[in-house]
């Protein structure tokens, strides 16, 4: 799991990461902090290397963590296939800026 705290449980940091991974595969782009960003970057990565080969088994591994199983369906046959001939480097980290309320780095995450 997560190396950083994130201020939450371990259950409620896992949600966050599943919920965070599963819009990321499904928009394409996400606007976070930065903390956020890289923790999910790390997933997000593991996963599409899992997906690149479509075994019954690691498309089990993808839906168990993927919330959605449409995003799933997706990751598997459309986003790792893109992936086939890259060896990583999946995401991209962009920094925004701070945030008003309480000046956290935002940044968008997206997938390159």
């Amino acid at each position: 799991m997560p190396e950083r705290r994130l201020a939450r449980s371990w259950e409620a940091q896992r949600a966050l990461m599943r919920s965070q991974v599963t819009e990321l595969f499904r928009l394409g782009r996400i606007q976070t902090t930065h903390a956020r960003a890289e923790e999910v970057s790390s997933l997000a990565e593991k996963l599409i290397t899992v997906a690149k080969d479509p075994t019954l088994a690691h498309r089990r591994q993808v839906a168990a963590f993927v919330l959605d199983p449409k995003v799933t369906k997706e990751l598997v046959e459309t986003i790792a296939p893109r992936y086939r001939d890259r060896p990583g480097g999946y995401t991209r980290i962009l920094k925004l800026g701070p945030r008003r309320g309480d000046a956290a780095p935002m940044v968008v995450l997206e997938l390159v």
